[in-house]
């Protein structure tokens, strides 16, 4: 017998949490999410303020088989002038019929909290958060704050009669198999800028609250355009960005300025997925915290979290700026792998830059839709 569980008690909510380590135990390609940061999410996140989600679990014979979440974002739906649902954080066996009871259940929860659009997911709250389904790339294991699934998924998402909304690419470089070119010409595209007043410098740590405010306003600006975006509110930032300092490496962290005032970032992230992997069930304690803590330096690899600049000040050389400056660190700390993204499938300006400094289009996800 299946049976559907709204989560609401701290054990419930664990075992939803914990469900993906017992479904890919024996997949050397996933990497479990840290347990405190998943529950925080799920319970703390300023998200929750304004919007509100509901997690299910199936159970089968007392043994979990799927979870999901049903997501309602006012802010979404007011931004963009829609009356959408979401489903995230969905997870299945391999049975067609425990997936469409999770994907019932959770439309069921938001027909009742009045939603009439497209039902949309796999989307964990927006797309400011982890998103999209992987449907190309199995054979390497994501990188960080990026989504993990198995091949299966797309059959029981496609089943359920979704269909796709938009592919996200994530792009990858090899060694130094890149295009230079940013780097050789850093100097003099420095100076180019300088000629207008606009000066790349890092982000400056003691001084990160009033930072964050400043990359807030880029933030919400230099991707408004992008399908699904959802500008970030004051509370929802500075929970991002403080979670991001924990992490943060700032030779890696990058502003562009003109006169005091902020017109452009670049932020690559050390991809910790590489340690977070060998943490058992994401737990930090006893052991997992030392793991992270003695092994930083071992970490390889980045991913270009977040690149952007604003409308007026585009084209002017600050992108390649920006990548030049982080190509250069990855030169000089020694790191072997980069990964960037994602990007939008139809973003033919950013996607033809990352082309022609040789990025390696090596997974494809894909967010999903039907009419609720």
């Amino acid at each position: 017998m299946k049976k559907i569980v709204p989560v609401y008690s701290k054990n419930e909510l664990a075992a939803f949490i914990d469900f993906p380590h017992d479904l890919y135990k024996d997949d050397p390609n996933y990497v479990p999410e840290l347990f405190i940061a998943q529950r925080d999410l799920l319970t703390k996140h300023p998200f929750h303020k304004h919007n509100s989600l509901q997690c299910f679990l199936v159970y089968e014979n007392d043994r979990v088989t799927g979870r999901i979440a049903a997501i309602l974002n006012n802010s979404h739906n007011e931004y963009n002038h829609v009356n959408d649902g979401f489903f995230g954080f969905f997870d299945c066996i391999n049975d067609q019929e425990t997936a469409n009871l999770l994907f019932r259940t959770a439309a069921d929860w938001l027909k009742n909290k009045g939603i009439t659009g497209k039902y949309i997911g796999p989307v964990n709250f927006s797309t400011n958060e982890a998103c999209g389904l992987l449907i190309k790339g199995f054979d390497t294991p994501p990188v960080l704050m990026f989504t993990y699934n198995a091949p299966y998924y797309a059959d029981l998402i496609e089943k359920a009669e979704f269909e796709k909304q938009i592919d996200l690419i994530a792009w990858n470089w090899k060694g130094q198999a890149y295009d230079d070119k940013s780097v050789r010409l850093l100097d003099s595209l420095q100076e180019r800028l300088k000629r207008s007043n606009i000066i790349i410098r890092k982000v400056n740590l003691k001084n990160f609250k009033h930072e964050t405010k400043l990359l807030q306003e880029v933030y919400n600006n230099a991707w408004d355009k992008n399908t699904g975006f959802v500008p970030l509110n004051d509370e929802e930032f500075k929970y991002l960005a403080n979670d991001l300092k924990l992490i943060l490496d700032p030779d890696f962290c990058l502003i562009a300025e003109q006169e005091g005032k902020i017109v452009g970032f670049g932020v690559a992230l050390p991809d910790y997925n590489q340690l977070f992997k060998t943490i058992k069930k994401g737990r930090l304690f006893p052991t997992g915290i030392f793991k992270l803590l003695l092994n930083r330096k071992k970490i390889t690899g980045i991913r270009i979290y977040a690149l952007g600049v604003i409308e007026g000040y585009r084209k002017l050389g600050i992108e390649a700026c920006l990548y030049g400056t982080i190509i250069k660190e990855y030169k000089r700390k020694g790191f072997t792998t980069a990964d960037a993204g994602w990007t939008l499938e139809n973003n033919d300006l950013i996607n033809k830059a990352i082309i022609a400094i040789k990025g390696d289009p090596y997974k494809t996800y894909r967010i999903y839709e039907k009419a609720i």
